[in-house]
């Protein structure tokens, strides 16, 4: 026979090729029915189980026995795709409700891997041989398996919605699903509102159906994704962990008692561990995981004086404790992949099992309508018992026997056929009595079954009488719980409220670290190491703030940013920290001369001065609104910059002190407020001078001085005459010290620490400094290596509300 040969377009050729191939992926592996529920391949292990009488009563038999009969007769594939299936199916942390009774090791929430299927043994559970029940009754069809050798069913009976309580998932080509599994007892309860009512809502359906039920437990946060994804077909909800916070002996502890489905356990203690690891979440001691038969423990123990309700807000907020489930519910609807909402979901099972109970009841009826025939005829040959029994002996052959009966007492051959095969224990009155009495309740199953075939409201009660079987049979409470949507985590909720000292440094590194670091010490001692500076480079501002306070980075160009005190990273006393740069948007020539911590913008003013000597006051509610690019706050002349902002009243008085020991005391009052980007006007005259400090001056304190040469001396304030605005100033401190590197007013509560250009941190108390003269040398306040200088100094100021 000569070759036939076709010439295609392989464009064409490609196109019908790929299409034959995403609709096989599509009808034939990846997505289920929405009849039962079920994949080809769960389809097949669950018949071939039954086939081999494995239902949940039965003896167990071993995986490979089972898996080998599903390749051999009805999915020729891997081993490995159809033991995977199975085990699955066994898993309790899989699927809501198990399929496959496994005894053996079938794997675990912590991702380890099942034995070999030569180890584990199998059968079916109750709820798989429910969905597989009536099979034997014509109730679906069959079609040839893979070889043409034997007949495999298209989709099974499945008397439980098992594609809603046990969920599905799966990739095709061009789609995918996700469909998660729910409470067995809300569904019924959904399935029979829907059949008392068609016209339900799924509004109202959700009074039933609160949301999906996952094996594993844990919480669903909110129900907006829920009701988008029942409405639509299509949604994203929310999964946290069920934890607890338990306290011993002053110290607590976070236990995580259930996890997001399908999330493996394992992966998230290292996921975890790496957290703590690298110093995204603090305040973790111990991490243990104490799960045992009972159910799952994993421990989390925490420092002394951590806040369990931050570190657990970081835990969900960086690792898979808070997960997403994206749920997409795609279905096979007659042979075509289709986006179902949650009511076609429901109508399509009552469908199906209108179908299965109007198949069944039609081979019933059939049935029973065959046997009551054959009673009808052995009701006759009981009658006429002498007569029939004479006319067989005369009979020379079967055949003619059997032709005689039909002709001398009106039977058709089937009921000749049961005469001729009646054993003569039909004689006695005893079996007599029990065939009249199976054909008359044959009659009356006749009836009836008519009746359910005449009647639709009849088929609907008796999926509602079945429904409401099984939901006694297997009602169970809810394992995962919906609580009330939180707002998102901001990172100031994943931050512990606590003081922190900000640092500097010249060329621009910042960092926080915490306040408890740095320890009390006398006037003159060494002091500790504050921060590792590079080479050249020296801390330049330094403050305590609390981590939720904003804080407004001026610069040199008279230019605004804003920062959050949690965004400044935290560092060690020997860390040099990060460039400041990498947080704000600054230019080549830019960097921050200022940081204020700010709580409240409703009141108060900022003033600023600069280094010529201009003063500007500015309201604080004009700097209430940040911005990334930051904003002009002072407009300054090319050889001008800006040195220091307070925030003030507006009534108080200011006092500035210059590099070469000038200072200048007026009333806040003389000085106008202005615009956000005014330039401003003039503070104090100056003489080949700088200005270095801008302070507030309060009669009842002193003016702590500090020159560069770790000398200084405090001076009462009231020593400062009140002149005005714009004047030269008085003598504040000699310069045979070296020049003034910062002043501070102070009192004796107060304590301050001082900074030198390599980075040493000296802390101690005010009242160790002496009180002397204004036009005074001063006293050393910290011993100076030859080679280092005093840089700056910053008070620590005692706030209730931090």
């Amino acid at each position: 026979m000569p070759e036939q040969i076709q010439t295609k377009l392989i464009e064409e050729e490609m196109k019908q090729s790929y299409i034959d191939y995403a609709m096989s992926v599509i009808t034939a592996r990846a997505l289920p029915d929405v009849r039962d529920g079920l994949k080809p391949v769960h389809r097949r292990i669950l018949y071939a189980m039954n086939e081999l009488s494995l239902q949940h009563n039965k003896q167990f038999k071993k995986s490979a026995r089972i898996v080998g009969e599903v390749l051999g007769k009805y999915h020729p594939h891997g081993d490995m795709a159809v033991y995977d299936s199975l085990v699955r199916m066994a898993q309790n942390f899989s699927l809501r409700y198990p399929l496959v009774d496994g005894q053996g090791n079938f794997g675990s929430v912590d991702g380890d891997n099942p034995a070999a299927q030569r180890y584990t043994e199998a059968k079916l559970t109750k709820i798989a041989d429910i969905i597989l029940e009536d099979i034997e009754k014509d109730t679906v069809l069959f079609i040839p398996n893979f070889d043409n050798s034997l007949k495999e069913p298209i989709v099974l009976p499945s008397k439980i919605p098992n594609l809603l309580i046990n969920g599905s998932s799966g990739i095709a080509v061009g789609m995918a699903t996700n469909i998660p599994p729910h409470n067995i007892s809300e569904v019924i309860d959904a399935l029979i509102a829907l059949i008392d009512n068609k016209e339900i809502t799924i509004d109202e359906l959700m009074n039933f159906i609160k949301g999906p039920d996952f094996p594993t437990g844990a919480f669903i946060s909110g129900d907006l994704g829920i009701k988008q994804a029942y409405k639509t077909g299509h949604g994203k909800i929310t999964l946290k962990a069920k934890t607890e916070i338990e306290e011993k002996k002053n110290k607590f502890s976070i236990i995580i008692k259930e996890i997001p489905y399908m999330l493996n356990k394992t992966t998230l203690i290292e996921e975890i561990a790496s957290l703590i690891r690298d110093k995204r979440i603090e305040g973790i001691t111990d991490l243990r995981d104490e799960s045992d038969r009972k159910g799952m423990r994993i421990v989390l123990e925490l420092k002394q004086n951590a806040n369990p309700q931050v570190i657990l807000n970081q835990l969900f907020k960086f690792s898979q404790l808070k997960t997403t489930f994206g749920i997409i519910m795609v279905a096979l609807v007659n042979g075509s992949p289709k986006l179902l909402n949650l009511k076609e979901l429901l109508h399509y099972f009552i469908l199906h099992r209108k179908e299965i109970i109007t198949n069944r009841s039609k081979f019933e009826l059939e049935k029973s309508k065959a046997r009551s025939h054959i009673l009808e005829g052995l009701k006759i040959a009981l009658q006429n018992i002498d007569s029939i029994i004479k006319t067989i002996k005369a009979a020379k052959d079967v055949s003619t026997a059997k032709e005689s009966l039909i002709n001398n007492f009106n039977l058709t051959e089937k009921q000749s056929q049961a005469i001729l095969e009646m054993r003569l224990q039909y004689l006695t009155s005893l079996e007599t009595d029990k065939i009249n009495k199976e054909y008359e309740e044959l009659i009356q199953k006749i009836k009836e079954l008519e009746k359910i075939l005449a009647s639709e409201t009849e088929i609907y009660a008796i999926i509602k009488s079945e429904l409401i079987e099984l939901k006694q049979q297997f009602s169970d409470s809810r394992k995962t719980q919906i609580i009330a949507e939180h707002v998102t985590l901001t990172e100031q909720d994943l931050t512990p409220k606590e003081d922190v000292v900000i640092t500097l440094t010249n060329s621009g590194y910042v960092k926080r670290i915490p306040i408890i670091t740095y320890k009390t010490q006398k006037r003159g001692g060494k002091g500790i190491i504050g921060t590792e500076t590079k080479e050249k480079d020296f801390v330049e501002s330094l403050f305590i703030a609390s981590t939720h306070d904003y804080i407004l980075c001026f610069t040199n160009l008279g230019k605004l940013y804003w920062l959050r005190a949690f965004d400044i990273p935290e560092s060690g006393r020997y860390s040099a920290g990060k460039a400041i740069v990498n947080l704000l948007n600054l230019k080549n020539n830019e960097k921050v001369t200022t940081m204020i911590p700010i709580k409240d913008y409703s009141k108060g003013y900022l003033v600023m001065v600069t280094k010529l000597g201009l003063i500007k006051k500015t309201p604080l509610e004009y700097f209430s609104k940040p911005r990334k690019t930051g904003v002009i706050c002072m407009r300054l002349n090319e050889k001008d910059e800006l040195v220091k902002v307070l925030q003030t009243t507006g009534n108080q008085k200011l006092i500035i002190a210059s590099k070469n020991g000038m200072a200048i005391k007026f009333s806040e009052e003389n000085v106008r407020a202005m615009g956000r980007s005014a330039s401003g006007i003039r503070a104090m005259r100056l003489q080949d001078d700088e200005i270095v400090s801008l302070n507030i001056a309060n009669d009842n304190e002193t003016l702590l001085t500090v020159t560069e040469l770790g000398y200084g001396k405090r001076s009462k304030i009231s020593d400062y005459r009140l002149i005005r605005r714009g004047g030269v100033g008085v003598i504040n401190i000699k310069e045979d010290n070296g020049k003034v590197v910062g002043a501070k007013t102070v009192n004796d509560e107060d304590e301050v620490l001082f900074i030198t250009q390599k980075g040493i941190i000296m802390r101690t108390k005010v009242k160790n400094i002496s009180t002397i003269g204004r036009n005074t040398l001063g006293v050393r306040l910290i011993k100076l290596d030859s080679d280092d200088k005093l840089v700056a100094i910053a008070k620590i100021v005692e706030d209730n509300n931090l």
